[in-house]
């Protein structure tokens, strides 16, 4: 319940007489007002201690009230204005409520029809202070839970660059063994002498399944690698378009394997930026594997650049089984992954975000159960490092 000795309150007329004698009947009431003879005198007082509700006469010499109205809700916006107006300046007091007031009376005023209106304006000071703090808590706790992703986020990559130096010596020196072993054994069973060899196919099938095994393999140190060091690329000039038809290209007997269509959807506009190529081209075959091995046998993919004013939007959409809700947040950290075990390593979309970060890019996705997923990526037509 509203206490009429808490709200802070400005009376504001130019008539001594008539603000006088209503800041009296006020007093009675438990409001003990401040007099101000003119809007400059009003804006004084509240440069000095801001106030809840003013009452602002509309026609006073000087500044009038709809002046002094916009300089409150310019500089005091949490201050509610009930203007006061004559009989034929009703006008005045639609303008007012046009301009911010929180309602408008006119003169002669009824005090309890006017102590109504003061309750209803302290009221609603209430209610906004509430909904602000209502939202700051909600953003803290927002941020909070941000902020502890992101810390879980750095530790898994502070052990992810640990652990890759060791992974790419220790896996890539018994890698390089194993290929130079299969090109040896490749190169007997090409020679005359093993022609009619006994179960030949059987064996060349068995070093192609172990050649695609280590290639396998490289790919994940280089993933690992790619995570955790920097890029020594050269910033120049990309052709995006080109680029999409490139990474398409690469990846497109998968897709042709799965009876998958890849739909290209490109805006003129979306053409040249200022980037790294080889980054932006693991971003792109990246995103194509994954839109690739989400979609089922018959899928769509389509692949959409458009022109913004100071960026390009890169979108990656396919037909698959899509995302669950509660995965959304967590798809971009390093290891998660959602496939079987041994078919994924749960860096590809890491990786994909630390590069498009890195290249002054942002990266979302959005996604329905049995819908399929879109991946969203903004990057700015000239790198920040450009120049």
């Amino acid at each position: 319940m509203t206490t009429m000795s808490n709200i802070n309150l400005i009376l504001v007329d130019d008539e001594a007489d008539f603000r006088q004698t209503l800041a009296k009947r006020l007093a009675w009431r438990g409001i003990v007002p401040k007099e101000a003879g003119s809007g400059e005198e009003c804006l004084a007082i509240l440069a000095k201690e801001p106030a809840d509700v003013v009452i602002l006469d509309v026609k006073m010499p000087g500044m009038n009230g709809i002046e002094v109205l916009g300089h409150i809700r310019k500089e005091y916006p949490d201050t509610e204005v009930i203007l006061l107006t004559g009989h034929a300046s009703t006008q005045d007091g639609v303008e007012g409520i046009k301009s911010g007031a929180f309602d408008y009376l006119n003169k002669p005023v009824e005090l309890e029809h006017l102590l109504g209106k003061i309750k209803q304006a302290y009221e609603k000071i209430r209610q906004d202070e509430k909904i602000r703090v209502s939202e700051e808590k909600l953003r803290e706790a927002k941020f909070r839970a941000q902020m502890g992703q992101q810390m879980i986020a750095a530790e898994r990559l502070a052990s992810l660059g640990t652990l890759a130096a060791g992974v790419a010596h220790e896996i890539n020196n018994p890698l390089a063994i194993m290929t130079e072993a299969v090109g040896w054994m490749n190169l007997i069973l090409k020679k005359e002498e093993t022609a009619h060899m006994p179960r030949k196919q059987d064996f060349e099938l068995a070093l192609r399944k172990i050649q695609n095994s280590i290639e396998r393999a490289r790919r994940i140190t280089h993933q690992l690698l790619g995570a955790a060091r920097k890029d020594d690329s050269v910033l120049a000039e990309v052709d995006l378009k080109r680029l999409v038809e490139e990474a398409i290209e690469l990846v497109s007997r998968e897709a042709k394997n799965k009876d998958l269509k890849i739909v290209r959807e490109m805006d003129p506009s979306a053409g040249i930026i200022f980037s790294y190529l080889y980054q932006l081209r693991q971003v792109m075959i990246n995103l194509l594997t994954n839109a690739i091995h989400a979609t089922g046998s018959g899928g769509k993919i389509t692949v959409i650049l458009e022109g913004m004013d100071d960026s390009i939007r890169l979108i990656v959409r396919d037909t698959g089984k899509g995302i669950p809700k509660e995965h959304i947040e967590t798809i971009f950290e390093p290891f998660f992954t959602t496939k079987s075990p041994g078919e994924g390593t749960g860096l590809g979309l890491f990786v994909t975000r630390g590069i498009v970060e890195k290249l002054g890019g942002t990266i979302e996705a959005e996604s329905r159960l049995d819908e399929g997923a879109s991946f969203y990526v903004v990057l700015p037509r000239q790198h920040p490092h450009y120049k």
